[in-house]
């Protein structure tokens, strides 16, 4: 299973409907991250731009990209976004494939091997 962050905020709609009858937003995630085969491991509110932080264990890219589209679709968000997170193994497993490209690459208006001959 891959982690994912799904941050956003919800519309004022949306709070004013959270303050009259609070609910449980928990079991809310929850519920829809088990439905696309995931499971949320945290849920956070927040103060800024943003107003939570959910983490969500999910199968693959499109399980979780389902529970954003999901929650999405309601019209109770703003601003949502799903973040495929990388543990610092797969990171180091990037640097080593990036390593490879890097020698492979031609940036803009370099010259390559064959326009110098």
């Amino acid at each position: 299973m891959a982690k994912f962050a799904v941050i956003g905020g919800y519309t004022a709609e949306a709070w004013s409907k959270m303050i009259d009858n609070p609910g449980d937003r928990v079991a809310a995630v929850q519920k829809v991250a088990q439905a696309a085969g995931g499971k949320l491991e945290q849920f956070f509110w927040s103060f800024g731009d943003d107003d939570y932080l959910a983490i969500i264990d999910a199968p693959d890219d499109i399980s979780a990209a389902a529970v954003s589209i999901a929650v999405g679709s309601s019209g109770s968000l703003r601003n949502l976004r799903t973040i495929r997170l990388i543990t610092p193994e797969e990171g180091r497993q990037v640097l080593e494939k990036a390593k490879a490209a890097k020698a492979a690459y031609s940036p803009p208006g370099a010259k390559t091997a064959a326009a110098v001959r």
